[in-house]
């Protein structure tokens, strides 16, 4: 297999000619992974941004969507699935309920609570970003022939789950 030469190849090159007793393997991995996210995440905000959104409010709308119907959760319950802190998560939430996407109202289980509630137009705006949006990741991993690409999804997966755990 011919291997082409990148970016990251040439850093790694660079360190270890002046660094010959550094172990590189891992800048050489992370390097990538990181170059990857931020040129797909790039593509992302931009195919996003044309919908009118950000990826912030991408996640809060596609946390919802997830949730089924109907297609509601706590903003208690948003804040951790999106890993927030509570500040940063009422500002999305206000920009989302301006645009008509996400809709508040009292949480009939705690009169003190509230429960933020996907609009339709919200649902179908997150929607169409999730097709736009997977597309653009696609338009990457496409680049790898499907063996590939399940080989790399099942490497990452077990790297990630032996991180985590």
């Amino acid at each position: 297999m011919v291997y082409v030469t990148d970016d990251v190849d040439r850093i790694v090159e660079q360190w270890g000619r002046e660094r010959p007793d550094l172990e590189t393997d891992a800048m050489a991995v992370f390097g990538r992974i990181y170059r990857l996210a931020r040129i797909v995440g790039d593509r992302q905000e931009r195919v996003y941004g044309a919908l009118g959104i950000n990826r912030g409010e991408f996640d809060v709308l596609a946390t919802l969507r997830r949730a089924g119907e109907p297609f509601q959760l706590s903003p208690k319950a948003l804040t951790a699935s999106l890993m927030l802190t509570s500040g940063g998560m009422t500002g999305r939430l206000d920009r989302l309920e301006r645009a008509g996407l996400v809709a508040r109202s009292p949480d009939p289980a705690d009169r003190r609570g509230l429960v933020i509630t996907l609009t339709s137009t919200g649902r179908t705006l997150i929607d169409e970003a999730v097709t736009v949006g997977l597309a653009a990741q696609r338009e990457v991993l496409e680049r790898l022939p499907e063996p590939r690409r399940r080989q790399l999804g099942a490497l990452l997966r077990d790297l990630l789950t032996a991180t985590e755990s």
